[in-house]
């Protein structure tokens, strides 16, 4: 036998090993999310739920599952999503961009890092249910929060948190930027631990200010990082249920104002009235891949783009030449 033959039976193919080691997860992916999304989307377009102990069909009714839909409360649960999310996301990037600025800057010499970073995100660790529950106790009518503010002279009498609007909905963001500011906090630090120190010291000794620093260098070079926080925040937000379904008993109250749309989608789901359930799903789904195509193509120039900033900068220069 010669040695190119012997050389040959010898040699390894790779990319056969590459598509054995991958097989598992598209295969876990195909029968678990593939098969599910597809059969969501097919018993929407069908009249398909229990009515006590009978089951009525699935029935083919087109696109009546979604006019009905419109024609419910789905849009101010909407609504209602997108304020608790708001509520909850806007101070949650604000003070992970701070902290991860502070954190990062070798000027501070902030000691205690590490330890730092495991108070920040310790909060992350603890289940929804629990931090739920947590809150309901502290902030009942006569929880410790209640008894503290009545002692100090704060409040004459308590105040019904869970009774308002804007104390649930307060209680429902407060809780979503506790749990989730640490671990954003986390990767916008890497993010900025991962910039060139060269640019900050070019900065610094050209006499940037720390404020120029951060909105001139460190944020547009972690754009990258901050698109991936801001889609999935919205895409958590979107799917926001357990918080306000255990602080509120799965009522939403007060006046369904804390309703979500998973909230929303669960109560079809209760009810067994898969058809409905279905439109609803397909909706969200729909919602969220358009939020966030938007955020992504908005936020993350295409090469075209950034040539096309780049000339019209150059252009003054080259009529300034020119003339």
């Amino acid at each position: 036998m010669s040695k190119k033959k012997i050389s040959a039976e010898r040699e390894v193919s790779y990319a056969k090993w590459g598509y054995i080691f991958i097989a598992p997860f598209f295969i876990a992916f195909l029968i678990f999310q593939f098969v599910p999304l597809a059969q969501t989307i097919y018993y929407s377009f069908f009249e398909y739920y229990r009515s006590g102990l009978t089951v009525i069909g699935p029935n083919p009714v087109g696109l009546d599952n979604y006019k009905a839909l419109l024609e419910s409360d789905f849009l101010k649960y909407a609504g209602n999503t997108v304020i608790l999310w708001l509520a909850g996301f806007i101070p949650q990037i604000i003070i992970s961009l701070l902290l991860a600025a502070w954190f990062t800057d070798v000027r501070l010499r902030i000691k205690g890092k590490q330890f730092f970073k495991v108070v920040i995100y310790m909060p992350n660790l603890i289940m929804a249910s629990a931090f739920a529950m947590l809150f309901f106790a502290l902030f009942s009518n006569n929880g410790p929060v209640n008894a503290t503010l009545v002692s100090l002279g704060i409040l004459e009498h308590p105040f019904r948190f869970l009774s308002s609007v804007a104390g649930t909905r307060g209680l429902v963001a407060m809780m979503n930027f506790l749990m989730w500011f640490g671990n954003t906090t986390i990767l916008l630090m890497a993010a900025v631990m991962g910039i060139n120190p060269a640019l900050f010291e070019a900065a610094e000794l050209d006499g940037c200010s720390p404020r120029q620093t951060f909105f001139r260098i460190t944020l547009p070079m972690i754009r990258p990082i901050l698109v991936y926080v801001l889609i999935t925040s919205m895409i958590g937000g979107l799917q926001m249920f357990d918080v306000p379904q255990i602080l509120t008993n799965g009522k939403g109250s007060p006046d369904r104002t804390v309703t979500t749309l998973i909230m929303f989608l669960n109560n079809h789901l209760y009810s067994k009235n898969y058809g409905m359930a279905g439109a609803v799903s397909v909706v969200l789904f729909i919602i969220c891949a358009i939020l966030c195509l938007l955020v992504y193509f908005n936020l993350n120039p295409t090469e075209s783009d950034r040539k096309i900033k780049k000339r019209d900068k150059l252009k003054p220069r080259k009529e300034a030449l020119n003339g």
